[in-house]
């Protein structure tokens, strides 16, 4: 991985060693595919059958975008990541303002240095947000909603993808370990968050670092700001650009963030990475929501009614 101290186990993502956090900054932006993704969502991907069409919402085409983005496009997993950091980091605790409201789709905000890169998620997302809103009974899906749904999906797929590997590559064990004694149960707060409201503008510039270019005090300095600390700073190091490893080994040179570096290198050790999976999921829940008022009744839709008199008793 290149760095001694630092766990032999595979970090959330796939990457390539790179000696220094800053030898991977001349490089950062290529290494982003560029490339858009089409998704097609089928009925039969979820498991509902044409007797069911009636009964076929949104969380199973969510379901099935999930699985298109663990499956289909595994390269796109850290922009996706990138994304849904840079779109929250324009949170501003003091006026309240910014946050996980999808500004970052504006050209004017994507365009901006720390986001260079990420068009290609952001093609993804819309791709996607076509093909649910096709099938919608709710109205259309946010992009806010989506952004971060589709970090949550991406971050899924990796933990299974871990849980997969340590099974020696048998994916029937591997869905059971990580079933049976992974995090999949620990999402219930972060699903119920649906209902985040898109903004109509870009965010303020200046707000969100460059992640690559910056210092770590600088890191901690934008984490302490909206209210977290140095052990999310090392929680969501896969978020700060396409080579984690390269990530957690500058992150790692600060007193503060190193003991947290190193214990979710160790957790990553284990048979169900606990401290590792359940910190990052508490730490992205948490994120998801600065500056949002949720709208618990968002795609709501009314229910069927059944007519009594007709039941065959």
């Amino acid at each position: 991985m290149g760095v001694s101290f630092l766990s032999t186990s595979p970090p959330l993502l796939s990457l390539l060693p790179v000696p220094s956090h800053r030898t991977a900054t001349i490089a950062a932006a290529t290494r982003y595919p560029s490339h858009a993704v089409t998704i097609r969502c089928y009925k039969m991907e979820t498991g509902v059958t044409a007797v069911d069409e009636d009964r076929f919402c949104r969380r199973d085409i969510l379901k099935c975008f999930g699985v298109t983005i663990g499956m289909g496009s595994p390269d796109l997993i850290p922009p996706i990541l990138t994304l849904a950091l840079n779109d929250i980091m324009t949170y501003d605790k003091a006026t309240k303002s910014g946050g996980p409201n999808a500004s970052i789709r504006f050209s004017p905000e994507l365009s901006r240095p720390e986001n260079k890169g990420l068009s290609s998620a952001l093609n993804l997302l819309e791709e996607a947000k076509k093909e649910i809103d096709s099938y919608s009974k709710g109205g259309p899906i946010s992009y806010a909603d989506l952004i971060q749904f589709a970090a949550q999906s991406a971050v899924k797929a990796t933990f299974l993808a871990s849980a997969i590997r340590k099974c020696g590559g048998n994916v029937e064990k591997g869905n059971l370990l990580y079933t049976a004694y992974g995090s999949s149960g620990q999402w219930a707060l972060f699903d119920k968050q649906l209902g985040r409201a898109d903004t109509q503008e870009p965010d303020p510039e200046g707000r969100v670092p460059q992640w690559q270019k910056v210092s770590v005090k600088e890191i901690k300095d934008k984490f302490s700001a909206v209210g977290f600390g140095p052990r999310q700073v090392a929680v969501m190091s896969a978020f700060m650009g396409p080579d984690q490893a390269a990530t957690e080994a500058f992150l790692a040179t600060d007193p503060d963030v190193s003991p947290w570096v190193q214990k979710y290198q160790r957790s990553r050790e284990t048979v169900s990475q606990t401290d590792y999976e359940v910190d990052l999921i508490t730490t992205l829940t948490k994120l998801g929501c600065l500056g949002q008022k949720i709208n618990y009744e968002a795609y709501s839709y009314p229910v069927k009614k059944v007519d009594l008199t007709k039941l065959k008793l």
